[in-house]
């Protein structure tokens, strides 16, 4: 079975290794609407007893595989299931996993477009839709990226490198008190401290207040800081929430300020006439955050950077070396390596350009349709139900809520309550605190997820508040 050449099978081999693998995915897959939303009791215990020293001889691979498939994939949140209804689901599509098995198998080097031309202008032209999506005109771009914490990485560097001097520990950057935390984090690493970023207070619907914002901004300026980047929300984690981004982004204009916008979460119901409506204003930004791995139904480690200006990103992150081949002159042709922090990377631009070219952009839209429609549905359910308060009305596809008992601690009424929903393991849902509040989150994303899952959902929430 095993050559003198290990790492290079046959092709009987190859065929083999692929059809135990497949055999086991597919019936994975099939039973995902069946498998508890969440299964992590003892999860941490079993880990440890994987602990080991590096193997010196190998493991037979259906052994392998039975260990994977039977004991530690089961123990985990069931991120790809019906019912997982917690944080911000990732999504999963099939087809991307083909594309993957692709793109790992063919191994060709997109980084540089000399190397795989074809393949480089694929993913080229995968970044040329996100801009069409967020409504970017000519001479805009972008890259794939892991996801959206490198997004934001990418974002500020550019913004710094392109609106403040060398020495920049002057330069404010201005956010609301929802933001994700990785626009923090993000800051931080391109070399901001902390207190460099202000977070403005948000409103009783969870969006940035404008006016706050620009008595920071002017603040700041009689103070000898350089206000140089403002972000905005288009969806919140904890809430949902969008931003007023049209007001923004005139902020912005008005006081020449690098506009960047967090659409991880919320930026694809741009595809939507209702989603489209609620981001106005997106399409205003210098640069914009995607997660096809949210809200595009794609497996993770798929993110995004849009920027208006593409020379943007080339000003900030080219760089040469003796060893690397010329890089191109044509603004049409694109050298990934030098729009972005990374040289050696994986073809992303495969697993997003195979479902979209086989399917067509209409038919996410239609998904994330449903799960506008499907949020709206919950709501009013939930309002059915006595003692729970909306705590966040949906902006897009999160419904924030809470049970309230007279006289009772509430916060721990709700971590009970959250408990006894979850312990069915038909969903899986997630708090967070909202104003010194513990909610629940109610996040409609995977593509997955339908009226009947919903119904168990509500069914499940009714009985534990009947309990509790």
């Amino acid at each position: 079975m095993v050559s003198g050449f290990p790492l290079e099978p046959s092709g009987d081999e190859m065929h083999r290794l692929v059809d135990e693998a497949m055999r086991r995915i597919v019936a994975h897959v099939v039973s995902l609407p069946h498998q508890p939303a969440a299964n992590v009791e003892g999860a941490d215990e079993f880990a440890r007893t994987l602990i080991e020293p590096l193997p010196e001889t190998g493991t037979p691979y259906e052994l392998l595989l039975d260990s994977l498939f039977n004991e530690m994939v089961p123990r985990s949140f069931n991120a790809a299931g019906p019912g997982y209804l917690a944080y911000i689901p990732g999504g999963g599509i099939f087809h991307s996993a083909i594309a993957d098995l692709i793109a790992d198998s063919v191994n060709r080097y997109v980084g540089v477009f000399a190397a795989a031309p074809a393949l480089a202008q694929l993913e080229a032209n995968v970044v040329r839709w996100l801009c069409e999506i967020v409504g970017f005109g000519a001479g805009s771009g972008g890259v794939l990226t892991s996801g959206g914490s490198l997004a934001n990485f990418i974002a500020i560097v550019t913004a710094r490198k392109e609106r403040l001097p060398a020495d920049f520990l002057r330069g404010t950057l201005y956010c609301s008190d929802q933001v994700h935390h990785s626009f923090q984090k993000a800051a931080s690493l391109a070399g901001f401290p902390y207190e460099n970023v202000r977070e403005i207070p948000s409103d009783e619907t969870f969006r940035m207040q404008t006016n706050a914002l620009c008595e920071a901004v002017a603040r700041d300026r009689e103070e000898g800081w350089i206000p140089f980047l403002v972000a905005g929300s288009a969806g919140t984690t904890n809430t949902g929430a969008v931003d007023d981004l049209a007001e923004i982004g005139r902020i912005a204009k008005s006081e020449s300020l690098w506009f960047h916008v967090d659409g991880a979460y919320g930026g694809f119901f741009a595809l939507t006439s209702r989603g489209h409506a609620a981001l106005r204003g997106m399409e205003q930004a210098d640069s914009v955050v995607l997660d096809p791995h949210k809200t595009l139904f794609l497996p993770y480690g798929t993110g995004g950077l849009v920027v208006r200006d593409a020379q943007a990103l080339r000003r900030a992150h080219s760089h040469t070396a003796d060893y690397l081949p010329p890089m191109q002159d044509d603004e049409a042709l694109v050298d990934f390596c030098e729009i972005s922090p990374e040289l050696s990377r994986d073809f992303r631009g495969l697993r997003v350009w195979l479902p979209v070219k086989l399917f067509g952009i209409g038919v996410f839209r239609q998904l994330l349709d449903e799960k506008l429609d499907l949020t709206i549905w919950a709501t009013g359910e939930l309002r059915k139900i006595e003692g729970i308060e909306i705590v966040a009305e949906p902006q897009l596809s999160i419904v924030a809520f809470r049970l309230v008992r007279p006289g009772a601690d509430l916060n721990s009424l709700n971590r009970s309550f959250l408990e006894k929903v979850n312990a069915k393991k038909r969903v899986m849902l997630t708090p967070t605190t909202v104003n010194g509040s513990f909610v629940l989150r109610i996040c409609v994303v995977s593509f997955r997820t339908h009226r009947e899952r919903m119904e168990m959902a509500l069914e499940d929430i009714r009985d534990a508040a009947s309990q509790s």
